[in-house]
Parts: structure tokens; sequence; C-alpha cells
């Protein structure tokens, strides 16, 4: 039997006034971005987390510190690369990735094709591979109240 690996990740971030809203590796048009050092990118720093997960290898954080200034601003799309490049090297592949956007605004359906699309190429994997879903938290806490969005995924790695 190949070696399978599963790993989940997550993250959030603030909604403020200023910052472009970049979900997935696409920039989405709305009144406030997320909040970070980086862009902030939820989905993506999600999926870096579920694939340094599946390889035990510590987390975001620890590859990409919010204090090192390499990373102000940096594109979610840059940690992904980094971290594939590990997988890689490790014998694995991309089997399949489930992840949740949890946000009251924007909508998270509209864009679900381009994102698919942005994190097929970024993992060498299909869309078909890529089940993004948009989530309300039913106006509860504060994600219910706009002030957020938070992303989970789940990630398969095979050998």
């Amino acid at each position: 039997m190949k070696d399978v690996r599963v790993g989940l990740g997550y993250d959030c971030h603030r909604l403020v006034e200023g910052r472009k809203l970049v979900i997935g590796g696409i920039e989405i048009p709305h009144g406030k971005g997320l909040d970070g050092h980086s862009d902030a990118d939820v989905l993506l720093h999600a999926l870096v987390d579920a694939l340094l997960g599946a390889l035990a290898a510590g987390d975001i954080g620890g590859w990409f510190p919010d204090d090192d200034p390499r990373y102000k601003d940096a594109p979610g799309a840059l940690f992904v690369e980094r971290v594939m490049e590990e997988v890689r090297r490790r014998g694995y592949r991309v089997g399949n990735v489930d992840a949740v956007v949890v946000a009251e605004e924007p909508k998270i359906a509209p864009h679900v094709p381009a994102m698919k699309k942005t994190i097929a190429g970024l993992l060498g994997v299909t869309d078909e591979d890529i089940s993004i879903q948009g989530k309300t938290n039913e106006k509860m806490g504060p994600l219910g109240r706009a002030e957020g969005i938070a992303a989970h995924v789940v990630v398969l790695l095979l050998e």
C-alpha cells in the first residue's frame, strides 16, 4: 500500500479598511481586506498549514514568520509554492483538497471557479481535485458579524 498522509489547516484574519481582499489567490472586490503581515489570504494560508501538517513539518509561522520583512505583503501563492517544493522533495503529490471558507460577506460561490483554477495550478492537480465551499457563520460571533474571514482545509497527500 502506498503511503497516504492527511493534513488539516485553519486560518482566520480580521477584515479592515485599506487592504485588498485576497482569498484563494484571487482578488475579490470588497470594501475591506484581510489584515496581516503578508497578503492574509486565509484560504492559501490554511492550505499551507494543511500541507505542512500532512508532512508533520510544523506550521506556516515557523516557515514564514510574521516578523520577517521578506514576507511583508507576500502573496500566499509564494508560501504554497515553497511548501510544495518540500512536498515533492519528500516524494509526495497532492491527491485532493477540501476547503471551507467562512464569510458572511462577500459571497464566496461566485469566485470558486477562479480559486479552484489558481489552487490547482499551484498544486499541480486538476480543478476536479479541489473542492471549495463558502459558508456563513449564521450571524453568530465575530465571523457572523463580518469582522473577519476564516478557512478550514483538508489535504490528502499520496506517495
